[in-house]
């Protein structure tokens, strides 16, 4: 049984209960002087506690301890104005010891006195203290709400640069979660105490009015005695009452102006305020000359002018020290380690507009940092590296509802979204039919509109395509990646990919770099595939290419030709249409022929050297052919010879740049074909 007693949420609701229970039954006098020990005791600690933690957030019980607290003086208040009123006629101890006592010490003698002593005493709190730190923690909620998005993206921006890893970044968005919820109960629980001083001033004329009035009419007490009875005790229940309620005020009122700075509040105010010299110097001269004032007491002032001037004094002196030679070194490394950090740029960036912050904290569940790790993940899928992590930052030099991204620094790609819409779009390439702002999808290109999200059924009927403001966003920046891997790929990210290739493989790599070929011409080599969008992934059937052709010639292209034919299988898997055929548009005999006879020089200076008019003749065939393959519902490739495919694909990436441009040699075996024309 004593096990239930001991676990926190029974004995709260036991609390409470006796809470609700002083509410409603009479309390001897002598258990009421315990409950007010209690009381004042309790709103010690609680002061105490407020001013040793070192931030608001080691509190966060503090708001329902207000409650509580309130509730419990305001059921004392109960129980003491029954006990007043129905024992009041006995003497002034009829309410118990502490209120007698508390009320003796507040009138001194004198009622008058003692009445506006209380009164000055309430407002103090109720007008001062307890509206003061209301509107603190007021200005703070709002603050802290209109914070969050910013300060959200900043945790979501270092997690993304890899400065944080993913447990910190959890620990830091439940902090900032419970300092908004923090702030807002404190601006909640204040009018608690606002209606319990209130409550106070209403109890305190209804014990003194219905006190003389029971004494005199019922127990027919002298007037002047109930008068002096009556008050004594409600003075002293109003006391008893109100200073428990001062000191959970002034504790409230540390709790919330503390915030933003670390440390116990005697630190705090130590470090801020008796740190400057100049400050304490003038503290020592205003004092000084106060102190020679004729009629103003000397003493205190000049213990105050000494104590102020010997403080200056010393922490002039300290602050002229000069700092120990062994810190120097540390300094300079500290010194050149912020200049070197100004000279690393981000492989990867977005910058959005202010109105784009939504993005980082989707309540919906579309996040864009979500959407950029599950992009990164497939990609890394796909071609066979991890991109460099992608650090998003606010640009206020953007429009409100504009992005950029960067890649190195440069400025890749930029457009705008319209957060709380959707984009509409035709699949087959026409205007969409539906009110709303017409644009251009960022990514391709395409005819495009927002529409508002209500018109979602409408738009999915009509067999439009649908895409919210993240995914917009992600896709362009999937464009924009695919683009740029070569330029990712750095030596770095080879030579960890080299290192995290499996024990039985990485003996190839071993014996293959730097004997037979140089990890640069390797990086080469997976750059010149990443450039046609070809997968990296089974590395080491690219090494094995690589080490077939590396001891007969140093020429990028022949390596680059050399590991396409070794990835055939693969390469004619991707690009296979949904019957299964690979679609291929040949080249005529008549093309070939040109295109090598068109080839001079040798080796590494091998150049095409076909003459302008041919060249736009064949630019033109491309595109009829393609173009008429694309009516069709086909994707087909450009095959050709293998001695003139990396000539005729540097020409096809001018214009046509998703287009493959595949060999003879590259060709599997096993692969069925579907000739969809010729050129």
């Amino acid at each position: 049984m004593w096990g239930w007693f001991a676990r926190g949420e029974v004995a709260l609701a036991l609390g409470l209960g006796a809470i609700i229970v002083i509410l409603i039954l009479p309390v001897p006098a002598f258990m009421l002087d315990a409950f007010l020990a209690i009381s004042i005791a309790s709103s010690v600690l609680i002061l105490m506690t407020a001013m040793l933690i070192k931030r608001p957030l080691e509190f966060t019980a503090f708001p329902t301890v207000l409650l509580v607290t309130t509730l419990y003086r305001l059921g004392l208040n109960i129980a003491s104005t029954r006990l007043i009123l129905g024992h009041g006629h006995e003497g002034t101890h009829g309410a118990g010891q502490i209120i007698e006592a508390f009320g003796n010490l507040m009138m001194g003698g004198n009622f008058v006195i003692g009445v506006i002593v209380f009164a000055i005493l309430v407002l103090v709190n109720f007008v001062v203290i307890t509206k003061g730190s209301g509107r603190i923690a007021e200005v703070a909620a709002r603050f802290t709400l209109d914070s969050m998005p910013g300060k959200q993206m900043a945790i979501d921006a270092d997690l993304s640069a890899g400065l944080i890893d993913e447990p910190t970044a959890k620990l830091r968005r439940k902090e900032l979660e419970q300092e908004s919820t923090f702030f807002g109960a404190m601006d909640g629980a204040s009018k608690f105490v606002k209606g319990d001083a209130i409550a106070g001033l209403v109890i305190v004329a209804i014990n003194i009015i219905g006190g003389i009035l029971i004494g005199v009419v019922q127990h027919g007490v002298p007037l002047g005695e109930a008068f002096s009875s009556y008050t004594i005790m409600t003075i002293g229940d109003g006391l008893v009452s109100q200073i428990p309620a001062l000191i959970i005020s002034i504790a409230a009122g540390f709790l919330v102006s503390k915030s933003g700075v670390e440390g116990s509040a005697d630190k705090a105010l130590v470090t801020q305020l008796a740190m400057n010299p100049i400050s304490l110097g003038m503290v020592a001269a205003s004092s000084g000359v106060i102190a020679l004032i004729p009629g103003m007491p000397m003493i205190p002032f000049a213990l105050i002018a000494l104590g102020a001037g010997a403080l200056a004094w010393r922490r002039s002196q300290k602050a002229n020290e000069p700092a120990p030679i062994e810190i120097a070194p540390a300094e300079a490394e500290e010194q050149e380690e912020s200049i070197g950090q100004t000279l690393a740029i981000d492989e990867i960036k977005i910058e959005l507009g202010y109105g784009l912050l939504g993005l980082i904290n989707d309540l919906e569940g579309r996040r864009l940092t979500d959407q950029i790790k599950a992009l990164r993940r497939t990609l890394a899928a796909d071609f066979g590296f991890v991109m460099p992590s992608v650090r998003i930052l606010d640009n206020m030099r953007l429009p409100s509802q504009g992005y950029c991204i960067r890649i190195k620094e440069m400025e890749a790609g930029a457009g705008e979204v319209r957060l709380g819409q959707l984009m509409s779009m035709d699949p087959r390439g026409g205007q969409v039919e539906l009110p709303g702002e017409h644009v251009r999808e960022p990514a391709f290109g395409l005819p495009a509109t927002w529409i508002d999200e209500s018109l979602r059924e409408e738009a999915t009927f009509r067999g439009y395509t649908i895409v919210d403001p993240a995914t917009v966003l992600t896709t362009h920046l999937t464009e924009i990646l695919k683009e740029n891997m070569p330029d990712l790929l750095s030596y770095a990210e080879v030579q960890k990919l080299i290192k995290e290739l499996p024990a039985e493989q990485k003996k190839l790599a071993d014996d293959l770099i730097p004997s037979v070929v140089t990890a640069t011409s390797v990086q080469r080599v997976l750059q010149a595939l990443l450039r046609e969008r070809i997968s990296i992934r089974d590395l080491p059937a690219i090494l094995e290419g690589i080490g077939e052709a590396a001891p007969h010639t140093a020429s990028i292209t022949n390596l680059v030709e050399q590991v396409r034919s070794r990835l055939a299988r693969q390469i004619c898997f991707s690009y296979r249409g949904d019957d299964g055929a690979l679609p291929i548009v040949t080249l005529s005999p008549e093309w070939e022929y040109a295109f090598a006879d068109a080839l001079v020089g040798q080796g590494e200076e091998k150049q095409l050297a076909l003459p302008p008019s041919r060249l736009q003749e064949f630019i033109r065939g491309v595109r009829d052919t393609f173009e008429r393959a694309a009516l069709s519902g086909e994707s087909p490739v450009l095959l050709t010879s293998p001695t003139i495919r990396p000539y005729v694909r540097s020409i096809v990436e001018r214009f046509r740049g998703q287009t493959p441009v595949m060999s003879q040699n590259e060709i599997h075996p096993r692969a069925r074909l579907k000739t969809v024309g010729t050129i």
